[in-house]
């Protein structure tokens, strides 16, 4: 668990508890934005904006009500739908045979997929079939959620969840 101390000297702005946190979650943190961005540049950004996001509101985390590695994580979510809302993705339609697949990545193990490649494989997922995926498989949202969120209907919410698991599967198969 972690120290309630720690995030009590981070809120009080100490340059070395902050630090302890960031290099705790960094990895984590970074493995989300990577989820929902299609290249490093991407996802260098929104996990920027998070720690940004992060730290300026680490007074309204209260310890009483929940962990810390879940509250940081909902703000590196949200951080990352906004930013791709802001490059104006649209989050309505994606079929596949409107968008073209990443070339597939070849397996460490032979039959056993590192977390690395399955990142990538999540990565050349069509943006409507990623967020989808993301938001109900990795964050537990609900696809009533979901379609707020995305401004979506339920339908297409699991239209497209579905969709993205049959990809991930064929993908999976191609590279086991």
């Amino acid at each position: 668990m972690l120290n309630q101390d720690l995030i009590s000297k981070a809120k009080l702005n100490d340059p070395k508890a902050q630090m302890e946190l960031y290099l705790m979650y960094k990895s984590y943190w970074y493995s989300i934005c990577l989820r929902y961005n299609k290249n490093n540049y991407d996802a260098d950004d929104c996990l920027q904006n998070s720690l940004i996001n992060i730290f300026s509101k680490l007074n309204q985390f209260d310890q009483n009500r929940g962990n810390f590695k879940s509250w940081s994580a909902q703000i590196v979510v949200n951080d990352n739908l906004m930013f791709l809302r802001k490059k104006k993705q649209n989050y309505q339609t994606f079929d596949l045979e409107d968008n073209l697949l990443v070339e597939e990545p070849v397996s460490d193990e032979g039959s056993i997929i590192s977390s690395e490649n399955l990142t990538k494989l999540i990565q050349a997922l069509p943006d409507g079939y990623r967020m989808v995926f993301n938001l109900y498989v990795i964050e537990g949202f609900t696809h009533s959620e979901i379609s707020e969120i995305l401004n979506i209907s339920i339908g297409t919410s699991k239209s497209q969840l579905s969709k993205a698991r049959k990809l991930l599967q064929h993908q999976l198969e191609a590279v086991i």
